[in-house]
């Protein structure tokens, strides 16, 4: 009976916790907020934050970027609220001898990951140095000793002089002006910056063929085999790649070496602007080197999980592990694998082109003023599909599963997915299955008023012909086909080895910034210029947005191959082939061999399909029938005498089922 009481008491605590008046109502919270998705950019160590988050609070506040995040902070604080009652609930447990199954599964875990740990590779992580603000300078010498940034609405980037002042990328341009008074704004000029980072790649190809562009202005190299045969070490591989960058391409990168990719990029933000940095290859440095680590360092923890992680305690990435036997309850297993991964220091050490990794999802989605008439709703839904299919087919997907997203003007976000009877690409399945799912919630919303929509297809399939195998069938490309009926097993990486979820968390984490960067930017031009902005300035921004920035690269690298494919294919054309309507697979375009294939095709479904009809029959029969006396008298067909016409005559029988 005390018991129960507790579990009440328990209960009822957790429910005034969720009730209560969340933290960002005093504002301390929604201050660290404001700071934006950028704090850990280089050139803010010698910031003083706290006075930065008070010029950004009394600058934006009433406005609609302000009642945005402070919405956003009161629904994390919410959250955080949960999370902490749960945490409580498990330590409950603990103290009454629970969660040792817990812990000794982490621990398990844990070891089974120091087993995969690599250190004979030498991974590095390239990052040019305020790139936009860069390119910019060359074109302007003036802008080299003033404070300017790159964007208006909302700074893309800005350069160093600035960055003492406060200013960082994901800043609302009204804001940074407060900052620093003065600030001068240069618009983007995305091709510009889009032809200086090929030249940056033309030097990196040298150190690494297979290099891996993350974005426009960041790459990771594995320069092991490089090391190895100039006979040189990764410090002094670095030193002359950054020195030549800056000789040919006249800006300067930051880069960092490690064992890994993850730890790599952390490394190479410590000595910007203009240096680099080296982890010793060893499992002792790494672990002293991740002790101290602050959680929002380390890529893939964005503003929103360091929250989570604070609040329960973990602050640095050596709280980690004494926080271990909650983490798979307070997050869920992900972020536990996550979690315990950069504890330890691990990362992936493959690094291959950008476009060749697999696409796990294809999405188009549009940001706009608030719209509630249904009709422009459904409009806006067909222009969606239409550039998804646009997508689809640049990128030869299709999706099994459809995936609706809708954000309310009160900043909700809903999800609904369906999958279709086949895959999907063209935009009229695309929006006829999306509007199925968009009537379903305006039922379930009753007034609806959306700011965003958007389409995804996941689950993809390539509709690119792969070459001929052995026996002359369609050899499908492995990646991004599979089966949705075939079990979802672990993902592994070439070696076997089961890949932990970094890219998951890595990729969220840009998502993050992505969705704040784009939201930010239409707020900051609401509260400047409040009208409502035109079908075809919507679709101009659409496509600025959509190219305008870091996260775009993947895209245009994938476009710049298909590109080169082409014309491949204009100077070696493939021999014309024709899918054959019986088995699908691709043929010589030869008539007389086409026709013979098509007949021995059909001649082959002809004898399935009697099979198929005729076997259940002869299984009935067969047990009549008695098993022949020897082997001579089956071959010579005569029946021996005394009977053994019944064993002929049923032998017959099943003949003559089987072959009628």
């Amino acid at each position: 009976m005390p018991r129960h009481n507790e579990d009440l008491a328990g209960e009822a605590q957790a429910a005034v916790d969720q009730a209560a008046p969340p933290a960002a109502s005093q504002h301390h919270t929604l201050k660290y907020h404001l700071l934006g998705p950028s704090l850990t950019k280089s050139g803010q160590d010698g910031v003083d934050q706290k006075k930065v988050s008070e010029i950004i609070y009394n600058a934006s506040k009433g406005s609609r970027y302000f009642n945005n995040e402070e919405n956003k902070d009161r629904n994390l604080t919410v959250k955080i609220n949960r999370i902490l009652a749960k945490k409580r609930e498990l330590e409950r447990v603990e103290a009454q001898g629970g969660l040792k199954n817990d812990l000794r599964k982490a621990d398990e875990y844990i070891a089974e990951l120091e087993l995969s740990r690599e250190l004979d590779q030498v991974l590095v992580h390239m990052d040019c140095d305020a790139f936009y603000a860069a390119v910019e300078e060359l074109d302007h010498p003036e802008l080299r000793d003033v404070p300017f940034a790159v964007g208006k609405g909302v700074l893309t980037t800005c350069n160093y002089h600035a960055r003492k002042f406060g200013c960082r990328s994901g800043m609302a341009g009204f804001v940074a002006d407060k900052l620093c008074p003065g600030l001068i704004h240069i618009p983007l000029n995305f091709d510009k910056y889009t032809a200086k980072a090929k030249e940056v790649r033309t030097v990196l190809e040298r150190y690494d063929p297979r290099f891996e562009s993350a974005s426009l202005d960041e790459a990771y190299l594995n320069v092991t085999a490089y090391c190895e045969e100039h006979d040189m070490s990764g410090e002094d591989v670095v030193s002359q790649m950054r020195a030549e960058v800056f000789e040919e391409c006249k800006i300067t990168i930051s880069a960092g070496i490690a064992a890994n990719a993850k730890l790599a990029k952390i490394c190479s933000n410590i000595n910007k602007p203009n240096g680099q940095f080296l982890l010793p290859s060893d499992r002792a440095s790494i672990l002293a080197f991740m002790r101290d680590l602050p959680t929002r360092k380390v890529n893939g923890v964005g503003r929103v999980f360091e929250r989570e992680l604070d609040a329960i305690g973990v602050k640095t990435c050596g709280d980690i592990y004494a926080q271990r036997q909650y983490l798979r309850g307070l997050f869920g297993e992900k972020a536990f694998e996550f979690l315990m991964s950069i504890h330890l220091g691990l990362g992936r050490t493959n690094v291959q082109p950008a476009e060749e990794h697999e696409r796990k999802s294809v999405g188009t989605e549009s940001t706009f003023h608030d719209m509630e008439d249904p009709t422009e709703l459904r409009e806006k839904l067909r222009w969606i599909a239409d550039e998804l299919e646009k997508d689809l087919e640049r990128t030869q997907f299709k999706g099994r599963t459809l995936v609706l997203k809708v954000k309310l003007h009160s900043y909700e976000v809903f999800t609904r997915q369906f999958q279709p009877p086949k895959a999907v690409h063209k935009a009229d399945d695309l929006y006829n299955f999306g509007l199925q799912m968009f009537e379903k919630i305006e039922k379930e919303i009753p007034g609806l008023k959306l700011r965003l929509m958007g389409l995804r297809c996941t689950h993809l399939v390539s509709m690119k012909k792969g070459e001929r195998d052995f026996f002359g069938r369609s050899r499908q490309p492995s990646r991004g086909s599979r089966e949705p009926s075939e079990a979802p097993g672990p993902d592994l990486d070439s070696e076997g080895w089961q890949k932990w979820p970094d890219e998951e968390f890595e990729a969220a984490a840009r998502l993050e910034q992505q969705d704040e960067m784009e939201e930010l930017e239409r707020l900051s031009q609401q509260d400047q210029n409040p009208t409502i902005p035109s079908e075809n300035s919507e679709r101009k921004a659409f496509e600025v947005r959509k190219h305008d920035n870091g996260f775009a690269w993947r895209l245009l690298l994938e476009e710049e191959r298909a590109k080169e494919e082409a014309e491949a294919r204009l100077k070696n054309p493939l021999p014309e082939q024709w899918d054959c309507p019986i088995c699908a697979v691709p043929q010589d375009a030869d008539e007389r061999a086409f026709n013979a294939h098509i007949d021995a095709c059909l001649s082959r479904q002809t004898i399935k399909e009697i099979v198929h009809t005729v076997e259940p029959v002869a299984q009935v029969a067969s047990p009549v029938m008695p098993p022949p006396l020897s082997t001579a008298r089956r071959k010579r067909g005569r029946p021996p005498s005394g009977g053994g016409g019944a064993g002929e005559v049923g032998d017959k029988r099943a003949r003559k089922a089987f072959f009628a």
